[in-house]
């Protein structure tokens, strides 16, 4: 599925894209005749949420770790390295598709973890053993561990404690779940939800999550009631958690141990100290909460002790940016958003048409170079003696042929242009394209932190009329 931004890059596949790289392989070694037997294999490396805010991850970082990984993990394989700044469920995840063609076109060096000749050998196909991946999440370990990035033990795995009450009530739940996906499904309705989740599979995850973030059991205790209403209590040295509608506590030993004090202190621990090494950034401001109606919905006293205690901290936050940037009267305030909303749409505005020119340039490229390097076979055809078989034989060299010919006669492409004059007008669209994105980028930071405080502003003296008409 796309997304709305991606960096893609192809190794060892020429001139060629992948598709025809891989089909070039195969044709080559006589593994598969046939277009659909064509194998790959995908793997991908999902980063923390947090790297990018903690650790500084960028979606090129993260690229450039992806593509060492491919080269020296799977090397003569041809492969696409394609990054995503997020995942579906916007979860904020940095993650990585690497997808290699089951064909290895070169012989490689021999590895400790290669246990058979097919491992290496040229024309050989990808064999994934339990050898090969615990050597892979070796090497993803290490590959956070050498960037500064949050990791876990690909090797233990998650520390959940799953009974056999609670096992039977998934299999119940999800048979269940099935049938009415398919009634659903039969009626031409898509299904809402395809995986069963018993009350302490939706726990685990709720804890997991404000564990990642929190700094203090305090502030743990305070997510967990604020975000999902679940209280959490302290009884001779042991956690239990109270999910929302229920009326008896869940041990945290029911849970796992993943769950317990010891864990979930030592991770608040480890999350304080990694905080105070990160500088926080002065003119960063959060959003007023409306109380009021958080109340009506439902909220407790403890999200209204929280909800208090963060208005007051934005509102302090919005009064520093504000004075710090000599906004303080609302016309001047008014005025430099919309310079700043009208530089945001013109620099994206310009972005958006360097990328259209940088794509176009890129794919004339590609057929450039495809037409160059397939021309001598379809002259070969034109003096073959058996052309039937000819082309069969080298039907991938001559369909690429023929898909650059149709694109330079549908482009009026009368003359081929230069490789290197393409490149270098690729290279200045890119740097031209770098500057305006810098602008953009600046511009619409500036811009959602003065809407931020403009909102902050007026939602306070929204709260503060009805204070003083009461008094």
């Amino acid at each position: 599925m796309l997304r709305e931004s991606y960096i893609l890059d192809t190794l060892e596949c020429g001139d060629y894209s992948f598709a025809t790289a891989c089909l070039l392989a195969n044709r080559k070694y006589g593994k598969n005749t046939q277009h659909g037997d064509i194998k790959s294999h995908q793997y991908i490396i999902s980063f923390d949420p947090r790297d990018a805010a903690d650790n500084g991850l960028t979606m090129d970082k993260a690229q450039a770790l992806g593509l060492r990984f491919c080269s020296e993990n799977f090397p003569g394989h041809p492969a696409i390295v394609c990054t995503h700044p997020d995942g579906h469920n916007h979860s904020g995840n940095i993650h990585i598709h690497i997808v290699i063609g089951s064909i290895r076109t070169r012989k490689v060096e021999r590895k400790p973890y290669m246990q058979k000749p097919r491992d290496w050998r040229e024309g050989m196909k990808h064999s994934s053993t339990a050898q090969t991946m615990r050597h892979l999440r070796v090497e993803v370990m290490e590959l956070c561990e050498g960037a500064g990035l949050y990791q876990i033990d690909l090797f233990s795995g998650s520390k959940e404690r799953v009974s056999e009450t609670e096992y039977w009530a998934r299999r119940r739940g999800q048979l269940k779940l099935d049938r009415e996906n398919a009634a659903l499904t039969a009626a031409g309705q898509p299904p809402k939800q395809k995986k069963f989740e018993t009350v302490k599979d939706t726990l685990r995850k709720q804890i997991s999550s404000v564990l990642y973030r929190a700094t203090s059991f305090e502030d743990f205790s305070d997510r967990l009631l604020q975000q999902y209403g679940i209280t959490v209590k302290e009884s001779r040295g042991r956690l239990s958690y109270l999910p929302a509608g229920r009326t008896k506590f869940i041990r945290a030993k029911h849970l796992g141990d993943k769950f317990d004090k010891a864990e979930v202190l030592g991770a608040l621990q480890e999350n304080a100290e990694r905080k105070r090494t990160i500088q926080p950034k002065s003119d960063h401001i959060g959003k007023l909460v409306d109380i009021q109606a958080k109340l009506k919905q439902g909220k407790g006293i403890g999200y209204e002790r929280w909800a208090k205690k963060h208005n007051l901290k934005a509102m302090a936050q919005t009064l520093i940016l504000l004075e710090e940037k000599g906004l303080t009267d609302e016309d001047a305030l008014d005025q430099r958003i919309t310079e700043l909303d009208t530089k945001f749409h013109d620099s994206l505005a310009v972005v958006k048409d360097l990328e259209g020119r940088m794509k176009v340039n890129k794919e004339l490229r590609y057929q450039v170079a495809a037409y160059a390097s397939t021309k001598s076979v379809a002259q070969q055809l034109k003096a073959a003696k058996r052309p039937a078989a000819f082309e069969e034989q080298h039907r991938a060299e001559l369909t690429a042929h023929r898909a650059a010919a149709a694109y330079f006669k549908a482009n009026d492409i009368t003359k081929l242009p230069s490789p290197k004059k393409l490149e270098a007008e690729y290279t200045q669209l890119a740097s031209e394209k770098a500057k305006f994105y810098e602008q953009y980028k600046e511009a619409k930071s500036e811009l959602l932190k003065l809407k931020t405080a403009k909102q902050n502003v007026a939602s306070f003296f929204r709260e503060e009329e009805p204070a003083q008409q009461e008094r």
